[in-house]
C-alpha cells in the first residue's frame, strides 16, 4: 500500500482547528488500521506572499492510500473547500485557511499540468523539509539520492527559523 506524505499549511482563521480538521478528513481517506505519522506544527513566516501576510502553522502528514495520485489530488482539493479555501483570482501565495499539497506519493514520479510528484519545490523549503524531517528523516524521494534529513542540512534558505507550536496535536 502506498505510503503519501502531505503538507499542510493555515494562516487565517483558526490555524490549529483548520489543520486538525484537514488531518482528520486525510484519516477518513486512509486504509482503516493503518498508521497516520504527524509531524508537530511549526508558525512559519509566510512566503513569497502580499505583504502583512499573517504567520502560517505548517505540519506534514503521511497516510497509507489505496487509489491513484489522481484520487488523491481530488479528495485534497475538496477538502481544502469543505474547509473554506476559495480558488478565485487572488494574489499569488494570497492568506488561505488551508493548503494540502500531496508531496509525495510512494515511489511515483510523474511531472503532469495537475500534479507533480514529488512535490517540485519540498527540497527548497524548510516550512515543509523540517517537519517531514520529524516524522520521516531517512525517506529518499524518487530519483534522490539525498535523504529528507540530509536535504534539510543543506538547506540555504532565506527563510527564518520556524518556531514550535505543538508537538503532540
Amino acid at each position: 500500500m502506498p505510503r503519501v506524505g502531505i503538507a499542510l499549511g493555515s494562516n487565517l482563521g483558526p490555524r490549529l482547528a483548520n489543520l486538525q480538521a484537514a488531518r482528520d478528513l486525510l484519516r477518513s481517506l486512509a486504509r482503516p488500521g493503518t498508521k497516520l505519522l504527524q509531524a508537530p506544527i511549526y508558525q512559519t513566516a509566510p512566503l513569497h506572499c502580499p505583504t502583512g501576510s499573517p504567520d502560517f502553522f505548517n505540519t506534514v502528514v503521511e497516510i497509507d492510500y489505496d487509489a491513484t495520485p489522481d484520487e488523491l489530488l481530488h479528495h485534497t482539493q475538496a477538502i481544502e473547500t469543505a474547509l473554506g479555501r476559495t480558488r478565485i483570482a487572488a494574489a499569488t501565495n494570497a492568506p488561505r485557511l488551508i493548503d494540502v499539497d500531496i508531496l509525495y506519493f510512494d515511489a511515483a514520479a510523474r511531472q503532469t499540468a495537475e500534479l507533480q510528484l514529488p512535490h517540485p519545490r519540498l527540497r527548497q523549503r524548510r516550512f515543509v523539509l523540517q517537519p517531514l524531517a520529524d516524522i520521516r528523516p531517512h525517506l529518499i524521494l524518487p530519483g534522490d539520492d539525498l535523504t529528507i534529513a540530509e536535504h534539510l542540512a543543506r538547506l540555504q534558505s532565506s527563510e527564518p527559523a520556524l518556531t514550535l507550536v505543538l508537538a503532540d496535536w
